[in-house]
């Protein structure tokens, strides 16, 4: 195909400019902003859609910044994709982004949402997930899940978890040969965790070595092994399986205003009951006991649930299992807040709420299509 500028009209939900290509085809271009222009290259025709490269970026759009990041540009980092994008046009790209989803799969006639900002933009992920390869320690480069670069310093990682990483970057030596991916956490309670994913169930002898190694660097961490297809087992430092291996927010302040929040959406709660799904370990529980209403606790994970016990929050009845297998068997809610994975509910929690005569639900979602479609059924 012939060398072709477009117009970048707006950002799709997985981070990739929007465009149209002279035939009228939609084309998904990465790293590009709304209203920049650009002279494409490498542009892979589909049926009814195509992909393609930036070449040069012949003027830019009025919301395009220089990266703070220097993985971005030099690495091409795939691991953030809205960096070249001031945060004020990264806030209204998300609300155009929630609200077509609402519009096009959630059959509803609304208008953008309103995005509160976080209360951080950098240095505030409590858990990273780093790729291995060879000697190579960091991330995968944008478009080629098969390479991976060196990361030296993640702006978005907290300073303890960068300390992970500086830490791991000078242990690497006692990793099995097989690891693939190393988990980085720090937990709520402060604690440090290293989990080491390997693609074999072959027995790894260097985690006490790794442990001392870091202890050398002034890291007191526990160290974790996950076998592929394997269960997750602590090799050294504590042995308590919670809290590195139960599903946290990763950005804990985000995490808590979210579900401040969300409560606060169900109105006056005192003598009410609810049903808290998908609760992971408590902290929705707790917020709803603490505004006067009883809770039906519903979570799968049983050392979610384990954890959330040990909080002690009473008021709560906890339900260990997955929701589609409780929900019919709860006390009926006046309200219901839901908390689902990526994948959103299942079809039977949907039906389960719309035969309950609820007046408010509140629906936490990192996916915006996945939420409409659950709004829609």
């Amino acid at each position: 195909m012939a060398a072709v500028e477009i117009d970048i009209r707006a950002i799709a939900s997985g981070g990739d400019g929007v465009g149209s290509l002279p035939d009228g085809r939609t084309v998904f271009v990465p790293r590009t902003a709304p209203g920049d222009r650009v002279l494409l290259r490498n542009v892979r025709a589909h049926a009814r859609m195509a992909r393609a490269s930036v070449a040069t970026i012949v003027s830019p759009g009025p919301g395009r910044v220089e990266p703070p990041c220097p993985h971005y540009v030099r690495d091409q980092c795939g691991s953030c994709q809205l960096m070249h994008i001031s945060a004020e046009v990264q806030h209204e790209v998300k609300a155009r982004v929630a609200g077509d989803a609402l519009r096009r799969i959630g059959k509803r006639d609304v208008n953008d949402p309103t995005i509160t900002a976080a209360p951080q933009a950098l240095g505030y992920r409590s858990k990273v997930t780093l790729a291995v390869r060879g000697n190579r320690i960091g991330y995968h480069v944008l478009g080629r899940p098969d390479e991976v670069f060196d990361v030296r310093r993640c702006l978005i990682a907290e300073s303890r978890v960068q300390e992970l990483i500086d830490g791991m970057r000078a242990a690497r030596r006692h990793l099995p040969t097989d690891t693939t991916r190393l988990v980085l956490q720090r937990d709520r309670n402060n604690g440090l965790h290293i989990t080491v994913r390997t693609a074999t169930t072959q027995v790894w002898s260097g985690a006490r070595a790794l442990h001392a190694d870091m202890a050398r660097q002034g890291l007191t961490v526990t160290v974790w092994w996950h076998p592929e297809d394997g269960a997750p087992r602590a090799m050294a430092g504590s042995d308590d399986p919670w809290p590195a291996m139960v599903f946290e927010q990763v950005h804990p302040a985000m995490g808590n205003l979210v579900r401040v929040d969300a409560v606060a959406a169900l109105g006056a709660l005192a003598g009410r009951h609810a049903w808290d799904l998908y609760a992971g370990v408590g902290d929705t529980t707790a917020l709803l006991i603490g505004a006067g209403a009883t809770v039906d606790s519903v979570e799968r994970d049983r050392r979610a649930v384990a954890a959330a016990e040990r909080a002690g929050s009473a008021g709560a009845v906890r339900h260990t299992g997955a929701a589609e297998s409780v929900v019919r068997d709860l006390r009926p809610p006046d309200v219901i807040i839901t908390n689902p994975p990526r994948t959103g509910m299942a079809g039977e929690v949907v039906a389960a709420i719309a035969a309950t005569a609820v007046q408010r639900i509140a629906y936490i979602s990192c996916d915006p299509a996945t939420l409409a479609r659950d709004v829609a059924r």
